[in-house]
């Protein structure tokens, strides 16, 4: 199984868009975008300077135009998983067939402007804890008024808050730490960026997705999102709440990824999952960072994403489970038998009671992926439903 990576803020880099205007189209596309956007995409992925493109209300769409243009010339039909670090998941939504990229791209544009804005209400900022326990980490967090922000796995925790809680974290930091200051604007995925949200929920009420066509993992809590709506929600939801990449990354390890291709400006996440998903299972990893790393990219797809035919193919959709406990499937219901969109196939038993799970699609439930009494995983496929296409 391939996955495909995008990536959030800070992995931006001065000038990394600039070997893609050599593409056919491609300038033309980011100047349509940058029309969307309000910013200038052309000139920050080209000749801005690395403080012009720090500036979050520049970042985000700036970051999202670049994956989506680098995903433009992959055979995406093939894949089987996308995902996203922060603002990074607007691009993974909109190449999963969620969103059209002009709506990613006008979402990172507002995400963007709105955050800058609220950043500027108050002096706060983001520190990188590197190493330790982290359950001490997170209490040491807590206890100093701040937020955990990002938890990205491979012993990486990321706290968040006003700027003195910060410092006085920084003085006293938890044993076997290294307290890093992170050159961002404030503090993102916290309470403090309540008033950006708000706006970015105003902007995304007007939107109609799609549901993914292909599996697409949440930075809520790593799990799989069938349905397009839900995944707007957990967009929007996105800017206070935390970036949970190690729960995203736990998926790919149960899913069982073979293959891993992060877009550009690429890096930081294929060094966070060669951290974490290390020993025999470990992925064949993949950074496209130029139009030269395409071909690699490709064969990557070729050899772990969906084999190619010119028969009739079936398109497969996985049903995931909505939560952790125990599946039982819909009494009667057999291999090969037709359901519907919205038709329940099953419920998961949990320790809050059970949860329906839901048929996303039409279809024929081709194969069981998990039987009566089996113990799941949320984001774990519990059914195959095709149809020939």
């Amino acid at each position: 199984m391939l996955a495909v990576l995008s990536p959030g803020q800070g992995s931006q880099k001065p000038g990394f868009l600039t070997p893609w205007l050599d593409l056919p189209g491609a300038e033309a596309r980011l100047r349509w975008w940058s029309a969307l956007a309000g910013v200038d995409l052309v000139h920050l992925g080209t000749a801005a300077d690395a403080d012009e493109i720090k500036d979050t209300a520049r970042t985000q769409p700036l970051l999202v135009a670049a994956a989506l243009l680098a995903g433009e010339h992959l055979p995406m039909y093939d894949v089987a998983l996308t995902a996203g670090h922060s603002v990074g998941e607007l691009g993974a939504a909109a190449l999963a067939g969620v969103l059209p990229a002009e709506a990613a791209i006008t979402l990172a544009g507002v995400r963007g402007r709105e955050m800058a804005a609220a950043c500027a209400l108050e002096p706060t900022g983001m520190a990188a804890v590197l190493g330790g326990d982290p359950d001490e980490v997170l209490a040491a967090i807590e206890a100093h008024g701040l937020h955990a922000a990002n938890r990205n796995g491979a012993g990486q925790i990321v706290a968040a808050g006003a700027v003195e809680n910060l410092d006085k974290f920084a003085a006293e930091p938890p044993a076997r730490t290294r307290v890093i200051r992170l050159q961002v604007a404030g503090a993102f995925h916290t309470p403090y960026m309540a008033p950006a949200e708000s706006a970015l929920a105003a902007v995304a009420a007007g939107i109609t997705p799609a549901d993914p066509s292909r599996i697409l993992l949440s930075n809520l809590d790593g799990t799989a999102v069938n349905h397009g709506r839900e995944l707007v929600q957990r967009l929007v939801r996105q800017v206070t709440a935390p970036v949970r990449w190690d729960l995203c990354m736990r998926t790919l390890a149960d899913l069982g990824v073979t293959g891993v291709i992060e877009l550009p400006p690429a890096g930081t996440l294929a060094g966070l999952v060669k951290r974490e998903l290390k020993g025999a299972g470990a992925p064949e990893i993949v950074t496209v960072n130029t139009p030269d790393d395409l071909p690699a990219a490709r064969d990557l797809i070729a050899r772990h994403g969906v084999a190619p035919s010119h028969e009739p193919t079936i398109a497969f959709r996985v049903v995931v489970a909505p939560a952790a406990g125990t599946f039982a499937p819909a009494q009667g219901l057999a291999e090969g038998a037709s359901v519907r969109a919205g038709q329940p196939i099953g419920q998961v038993a949990t320790r809050q009671g059970p949860v329906e799970v839901t048929a996303h699609d039409s279809g024929v439930l081709t194969e069981w992926l998990a039987h009566h009494d089996d113990p799941v995983a949320p984001g774990q496929p519990l059914a195959r439903i095709g149809g020939q296409h």
